[in-house]
């Protein structure tokens, strides 16, 4: 066995999307992982602390990345407008390199650890925005607000994206339309 293997981050992934497609999270070990990947505990450990952060491998690069989107965003936009546009263009892409986000969001969905961690994901997202939007000289209530319900309309593009809805930028479009529709009482 190589020492170090440069598809050992894929394959132990891989490995444990389907052991946890087949027995559920809290039933499959790290050393279950490891040997459905052919590979030992110890290689896991290189690439990941934990199983769980097998599901989220390189989640920490996305508030920077939103927080860069929203700076470099056109500097005409309303706040509101900055952080959708920075969104939809780390969500595009996001999912151009993600694979198997229906059974990752499944997985997630199945455990309330998990589920707990998306949310912090997810909170830390939309810190990175309101930073990002008091940074362009948003106030602090404005810059919130638009924050967060940017971040519910990525959320929900994310969640149509991942039930194979079709390509995010659509999935976007549909979220923001969908919420403009339940704010003007069109739902």
């Amino acid at each position: 066995m190589a020492r170090w293997d440069a598809g050992a981050p894929e394959r132990l992934r891989q490995a444990a999307l389907d052991l946890f497609g087949e027995y559920g999270y809290d039933a499959v070990t790290v050393t279950q992982i490891a040997e459905r990947a052919g590979l030992t505990r110890r290689t896991f450990h290189r690439y990941f602390p934990d199983k769980r952060e097998i599901l989220f491998a390189g989640s920490e690069r996305l508030p920077p990345a939103v927080a860069d989107a929203v700076l470099g965003a056109d500097p005409g936009l309303a706040p509101l407008r900055a952080a959708l546009s920075a969104l939809r263009e780390v969500g595009t892409q996001v999912s151009a390199t993600v694979t198997d986000s229906g059974r990752r969001r499944a997985i997630i969905n199945s455990t309330a650890e998990l589920l707990e961690r998306e949310r912090s994901k997810s909170a830390a997202v939309t810190a990175a925005l309101q930073d990002a939007l008091e940074r362009r000289g948003a106030g602090p209530t404005e810059a919130h607000l638009a924050a967060r319900v940017a971040s519910i309309i990525s959320e929900e593009a994310f969640t149509r994206w991942a039930h194979g809805e079709g390509p995010f930028p659509r999935c976007f479009d549909a979220a923001e339309t969908a919420l403009h529709a339940v704010l003007n009482g069109n739902s």
